[in-house]
Formats: structure tokens, sequence, C-alpha cells
């Protein structure tokens, strides 16, 4: 009875091995994070020509950085035919750095210059130079800072979808006097 070997191969990806695959633009924060709330993590995506070289840059990310949370590849392509990468981290003071050094890393793998790429901010068309400076600008770093600027505007959408989809909610009335008058005439108060 003869014994089978296996060897397993991890091949890693070298300079240049992604060239002219992946797109020079960054999106932050465009999409909802899969980890937990939107307030504590920021999802980096990455556009990428096709699935093979996606999956290669989600592995090389999710193996390469303590601070990463997640790497992921979207399910299914776009209508392009490019695949997104998906990548989150903490919302903190570090997630800056962490990104530009992220970017740079990537950079290596496609033979790009820095300041060919540009971010761009949830679903803001507006583009910036990926830097520290610009990320630390445009980017909430704190929950409370995300929390104050978004907040609200998500917990009326989350309201919205779940009107619109009949899922029962819990609504409590503002207190005020018009709906106390309501109260009384409904026999409530």
């Amino acid at each position: 009875m003869k014994k089978e070997l296996t060897i397993e191969l991890f091949e890693g990806l070298e300079k240049d091995d992604l060239k002219r695959l992946i797109h020079p633009e960054l999106h932050i924060d465009e999409f909802k994070s899969k980890m937990g709330d939107d307030v504590d993590i920021i999802v980096v995506s990455f556009k990428v020509d096709s699935k093979n070289p996606a999956s290669d840059l989600m592995n090389f990310i999710e193996r390469g950085y303590e601070w990463v949370l997640d790497a992921d590849v979207s399910s299914g392509e776009l209508e392009d035919g490019n695949y997104l990468v998906f990548v989150e981290l903490e919302r903190n003071k570090d997630a800056p750095e962490n990104i530009v050094k992220l970017v740079k890393d990537v950079l290596n793998l496609t033979g790009q210059k820095l300041d060919e790429w540009n971010f761009q901010y949830q679903k803001s068309s507006n583009q910036y130079p990926v830097d520290i400076e610009a990320i630390r600008k445009i980017v909430p770093l704190t929950a409370t800072a995300y929390a104050a600027k978004y907040g609200k505007e998500e917990d009326e959408d989350l309201e919205a979808m779940m009107e619109a989809a009949r899922v029962p909610m819990k609504k409590k009335a503002p207190v005020n006097d018009f709906t106390d008058t309501i109260r009384v005439f409904a026999g409530l108060k």
C-alpha cells in the first residue's frame, strides 16, 4: 500500500504581478461593513479587472496586515466585468496611515505611482489624492465623529427601508401638545 505525499504550494505575489489589473481608485465607506457597525469600521474597496487577481489581492491583504479586520471579494462581477475587493479596518486615528501603507504596498504589485491614485468618500464623486492628510480631513476617524455626521441619516434610511418592506416597527411618537391631544382622544392617557 503506497502512501500519497501531498504538497501544498503557497505562491505569493511578486512585484508587478497585478500590473494593469487594479484601477488607481480607492473608495472609502462607500459600502457597509459586514463585520460590525459603520461607526466603528471603515470599509475600503479596490476595483480589480477579474476574479482571480481580485482573490490574489484579497489574500495578500488578509495575510499581510494585523490591523485588517477582514478582506473579501465581491460575490459577483460588476456591470463592467470588474470585481471589488473590500477591506475592513477599525475606525481610529491610525486609519489614514494604515490606508496609505496598504495602497503603497499594492503599488509594488501594480507598478503604479501613488500620485496616480485618488479616493472617493462614500457616494460622492469628488476625488481626493491618496495621502494621509486628505484622508484625515475627509474620513471621520472616530465613532463619535461618524455618528455626528451620518448617524441620524442612516437611522432614517433604515426606517424608510423597513417601512417600504412593511416590516413591523415600534415607533415612539414625539411628546408634544399635539400628540398628547391624540393620546387623550384615543383613550391612552
